[in-house]
């Protein structure tokens, strides 16, 4: 209907994701209803149909047909609900005094300032509608994975759109170090969490949080989507290490190997996905001597002696397993820690006596290219360095005679 033409504004709100046709029709009604009671009082003899297939909306207004008289004379007559029989006669000569009729409105009638008024209500309606559907939507997948294009990339965060284009906020400190992303990039995240600020969603991704990884796990191993293994338990170092602590509730699987997969083939893709991030894969149990051995792997653990009161644990190890148990950086001892829920303290095993031990023993306590230094001048062992005097090292080498002094109490001490 030419007269309450809407195209440009049904254009618009033809395109809303997350607004049903239902609740979009219901919106431009009860605006246009809204206008009808402000100017009339109202709205109950008025029909609004909304067409939308063709980009308009009808409004009709429903008046009693009452004698002349009463419509000249009566305090009760309303010319909004009532039309005298003379008047609708001149519509349809057939009219009789009770009958109803109905005559269409026009959008001039409501004025130019209540059109402009109009269209302002229905965009910010329909916009607060989809913002609110956008923040119900998204507060339903916090924890899941969603993959999005990269829109553009910030200093501080990350612009991700999902497939139905709504913004999706990556910040740097979610984002795993080695991510690198460029406009038009494919990335997978998870909802980490959903706000509302300044009437807007605000949804926050993490590629950083053990929820990643545990939903990575579900969909590469359809044992743990299908319930029969479960994860306990995940630590992260982001890029740098993690350890999935997994239990089977059936003897007849193997929770790590089904993780891992034929030749590594289930676990490849999510080492990928976290770029190269080292995953290690453990077999969960109650015994809590067991489960800390199982932590600290790679590292063979000679004896442990458990404080239970205050959750510490003394590990013994072979000299040649202290740097595996520790870790490059330290991440593994403290993802194991953090596993198993003690603070772990590791010791070198002296039960036997060790006549000598490498340099390269120490690589937890010493740098590596300090050990280098001594490597280069045929110190290979901690006694070849503790033989020489500090003088003759600092002249064979490039280090300091406070680095010298370090190093040998560091070598001392394993002999005391």
């Amino acid at each position: 209907m030419e007269n309450i033409n809407l195209i440009e504004s049904f254009s618009e709100f033809k395109e809303t994701k997350n607004i049903d046709r239902t609740t979009l029709i219901s919106i431009i009604e009860d605006v246009f209803r809204s206008l009808i009671r402000k100017k009339y009082g109202s709205d109950e003899n008025f029909d609004v149909i909304v067409n939308p297939e063709r980009g308009d909306l009808e409004i009709w207004r429903n008046r009693e047909i009452v004698d002349d008289e009463f419509a000249e004379d009566s305090f009760d007559y309303d010319e909004n609900k009532h039309i005298g029989l003379s008047e609708a006669r001149k519509i349809e000569p057939d009219f009789e005094i009770g009958e109803q009729v109905t005559d269409s409105f026009k959008l001039d009638d409501f004025g130019r300032r209540s059109v402009l008024a109009i269209r302002q209500n229905l965009v910010s309606r329909v916009l607060d509608l989809e913002k609110d559907a956008i923040y119900q939507k998204y507060k339903e997948r916090v924890g899941d994975v969603i993959t999005g294009e990269v829109y553009q990339v910030w200093k501080k965060e990350t612009l991700i759109l999902d497939d139905e284009g709504n913004e999706l906020i990556l910040p740097k400190n979610e984002q795993i170090p080695g991510d690198f992303f460029k406009k038009g990039d494919s990335t997978r995240a998870v909802v980490s969490k959903v706000d509302m600020r300044n009437n807007a969603p605000v949804i926050i991704l993490s590629r950083t949080s053990p929820v990643f990884l545990e939903k990575l796990f579900e969909n590469e191993v359809p044992e743990i989507f299908d319930g029969l293994i479960t994860i306990k338990k995940i630590v992260r170092e982001p890029g740098e290490r993690a350890k999935v602590a997994v239990e089977s509730y059936d003897d007849r699987i193997d929770p790590v190997g089904a993780c891992v997969g034929m030749k590594g083939s289930r676990i490849h893709g999510i080492v990928r996905e976290l770029k190269n991030e080292n995953i290690d894969v453990i077999n969960y149990t109650a015994n809590t001597q067991l489960f800390i051995q199982r932590a600290l792997s790679p590292a063979k653990i000679t004896s442990i002696k458990l404080d239970e009161e205050n959750k510490r644990a003394e590990v013994f190890l072979k000299p040649d397993q202290v740097s595996l148990a520790i870790g490059k950086g330290g991440h593994n001892i403290r993802l194991a820690g953090r596993l198993t829920g003690y603070e772990i303290d590791v010791y070198r095993d002296t039960d036997e006596d060790v006549e000598d031990v490498t340099l390269d023993e120490f690589g937890d306590e010493i740098e590596q290219w300090i050990i280098d230094e001594f490597k280069n001048i045929g110190c290979d062992t901690a006694k070849a360095v503790l033989e020489l005097s500090d003088e003759e090292l600092i002249r064979r080498t490039d280090l300091e005679e406070e680095t010298v002094r370090e190093v040998k109490r560091i070598l001392r001490s394993e002999f005391e």
